[in-house]
């Protein structure tokens, strides 16, 4: 089974969050309205603000905001900004063949770039936007 992490999994949660209001937010309202834990919502800003995924401004009445459009910003991007790069194998994202002892030989070597690049076409394909469509709505429901 291919599994998204559960990291990637709560980044666009807090995304979808952070990407319904225009005020900038910071990891403790991001936390509470999104119901995780505080250090993992910091955790996950940390990182997808490295990505260029969110943006932060620092100050007392700082916090983060999008780094762009929330339709132009891809399920592969918040992927790849926790995860790193999209691979369903380790011989495919290694940059070096040292990553498995069969790679010299391996029949299979390189051919899983097709699927994975057919999963990340896939994943650059749905925004943050397709995906948070009404989702504030049932979270202020459920809240």
């Amino acid at each position: 089974m291919i599994k998204v992490s559960k990291l990637a999994d709560y980044a666009v949660v807090i995304l979808s969050v952070i990407g319904q209001d225009e005020a900038l937010m910071n990891a403790s309202d991001v936390a509470k309205t999104s119901n995780l834990p505080e250090p993992t919502v910091a955790k996950v800003l940390k990182l997808l603000t490295k990505a260029d995924v969110l943006s932060s401004v620092r100050g007392a009445s700082g916090g983060y905001h999008l780094a762009r459009p929330i339709e132009n910003i891809t399920i592969a991007d918040v992927i790849c900004a926790i995860d790193g790069p999209i691979a369903l194998t380790s011989c495919v994202e290694a940059v070096d063949e040292s990553c498995c002892d069969y790679a010299q030989c391996c029949p299979m070597n390189g051919r899983w770039n097709k699927v994975n690049a057919a999963i990340k076409t896939a994943l650059d394909g749905v925004s943050l936007a397709d995906m948070t469509e009404g989702c504030m709505a049932e979270m202020k429901e459920r809240a």
